[in-house]
């Protein structure tokens, strides 16, 4: 009985480190001794750069060291396991590295890993606030016996980009390695958004951003899942040597399109092969697959398209999911959504005029908006704010984006323009209402202005409405906050896969309540089990 109770305790506690690092058992060795008189490249982070003297988890920052002349610069590889922006700095390992800073030299800086976990608990008690703002939690750590304020993972971040630049040293911020999950044949490049949040660190601190997360992904999809996963023996976030390399040889890519860190000089001769990475394609907006059967046209924000549709950020836009619900050989589903973007930038922009020569009699539109309508209508930043409501008043702006004049119209007004417009080409419209947000009042979500609005101009129209906002949040009020926290991969609006996959299933459902539904022609098996 106690064998049996053992075991179950080791398995218990491989299970819980499975994706992890494995902690020292003892402290590491100390580093080698710096040359002096040479510059220094530091590497800062979590386990997926550090040593963690395991060949099934080699950390890019070990083979990153063959690409540089060790008689001509000294490579520091200060990041160590299971560690996250706030504990890097909280354990004094940031001290130390900072110690060793020189005028000249550069310094990674990579986290994101092990921010999401807790900020408390008797395990690691690594958690970083969630954002980038200045918001602090106090708490009486489980593990360490002490008081201690919590901040966020920008707070963190600046930190260690000020305390480099104090020592004369150039920062430089990296977004994270790429996990071998999938979906569809796309790699997500998360865990969650942690390579965006540090991209807008950089970006607000004025400081070099190597997209370290795109390099891989890109380079992963090309390769495909089947390979991708011999990089991975051990969990799903661990690469072995040949994976580190890879990432390794990514990361001195990146660092050659950067000529001011004044690198140039230093590389070994397998360093000086590799190239700076060649200028990223952007890929095109999607287009009918076969111009002769019928479209399924979506327009909209990032809850419909997320970025390029590839999971960036651990986000997915519903769209993606909702193509698996419709046969191929019978219809296309173009998902022409573009993040960012509200009712009123999807014209002003251009987007609406480029995909209406797609659109032809027979198809239909699914359109949704009224996510970034609530915006400012006049700023520097997105200049994406409609008139609130469905009336026709217009507001006259010189737009401090664009440098052009423009008049501005409420939302009701945008809607009823693509409505009118599908209308024309002999295409039928259909109005969804916006995803909710995961914000709750009194046990349940918060239901928008912005569905009633969507509603009332197509009831004006003439036209079939799909309220998302209600289906989905009746939906999360009956799973609860925790498993609904499972659906979100930010704080409040863009989904999971599964967040996305569950409002794809409620379009489904909405489509097949609609009367004489155009699309009940073109379901998958996949859409057979949703009732309406």
């Amino acid at each position: 009985m106690k064998a049996t109770v053992f075991a179950f305790l080791v398995l218990l506690g491989l299970t819980r480190l499975q994706g992890q690092a494995l902690p020292a058992a003892h402290p590491p060795p100390a580093p080698p001794p710096l040359t002096p008189g040479l510059p220094t490249l530091f590497v800062i982070g979590d386990s997926t750069a550090a040593d963690n003297h395991d060949v099934k988890a080699v950390g890019w920052g070990i083979p990153f060291a063959r690409f540089f002349d060790p008689a001509r610069i000294n490579i520091a590889n200060r990041a160590r396991g299971g560690r996250s922006s706030r504990t890097f700095v909280t354990e004094g390992l940031w001290d130390k590295a900072l110690a060793e800073m020189k005028p000249g030299d550069v310094v990674l800086i990579q986290f994101g890993h092990n921010d999401g976990g807790p900020v408390n608990d008797h395990y690691r008690a690594r958690g970083s606030v969630r954002g980038l703002g200045e918001e602090t939690e106090e708490i009486d750590n489980f593990i360490t016996k002490k008081h201690e304020i919590i901040h966020t993972f920008g707070w963190y971040m600046r930190k260690m980009i000020a305390d480099t630049r104090a020592r004369g040293a150039t920062p430089v911020v990296l977004g994270l390695t790429v996990r071998d999950t999938w979906h569809l044949g796309v790699v997500e490049r998360g865990p969650g958004d942690y390579s965006d949040l540090s991209a807008q660190i950089a970006r607000a601190a004025g400081v070099k951003f190597l997209d370290l997360t795109s390099l891989v992904a890109d380079r992963y999809e090309q390769m495909g899942q089947a390979k991708v996963d011999g990089f991975f023996p051990r969990d799903h976030t661990h690469t072995n040597e040949a994976g580190a390399t890879l990432n390794a040889t990514f990361v001195v890519s990146g660092l050659k399109q950067f000529p001011e860190l004044k690198l140039a000089g230093t590389f070994s001769a397998a360093g000086e092969a590799v190239s700076a990475p060649a200028p990223r394609v952007r890929r095109p907006a999607p287009v009918p697959a076969n111009s002769k059967l019928p479209s399924l046209v979506l327009i909209g924000d990032s809850t419909v398209r997320n970025g390029v549709g590839n999971g960036a950020g651990g986000q997915w836009g519903w769209g993606e999911p909702l193509a698996a619900y419709f046969d191929p050989a019978a219809i296309n589903v173009v998902n022409r959504a573009v993040g960012g973007l509200s009712s009123r930038t999807y014209l002003s922009l251009g987007h609406w005029d480029r995909t209406l020569p797609l659109i032809k009699a027979g198809d239909v539109v699914l359109m949704q908006f009224g996510r970034n309508d609530n915006g400012p209508i006049n700023d520097n930043f997105r200049a994406r704010g409609t008139i609130k409501g469905v009336g026709d008043e217009q507001q006259e702006i010189d737009n401090i984006l664009t440098k052009k004049h423009e008049v501005v119209h409420s939302f009701g007004w945008y809607l009823r323009k693509f409505v009118r417009d599908t209308k024309a080409k002999g295409a039928t419209p259909i109005i969804c209402s916006l995803t909710p947000q995961k914000v709750w009042r009194d046990g349940k979500i918060v239901r928008e202005d912005y569905a009633r609005w969507a509603e009332q101009v197509a009831r004006e129209e003439g036209v079939a409405f799909i309220d998302l906002d209600e289906r989905i949040a009746a939906h999360y009020d009956q799973l609860g906050a925790e498993k609904t926290d499972a659906m979100y991969a930010d704080p409040k609006t863009h989904n999971t896969w599964d967040g996305a996959d569950l409002n794809a299933q409620c379009v489904v459902a909405g489509l097949k309540a609609i009367k004489g539904d155009p699309l009940a022609p073109y379901f998958s098996r996949l859409a057979g089990p949703i009732q309406p």
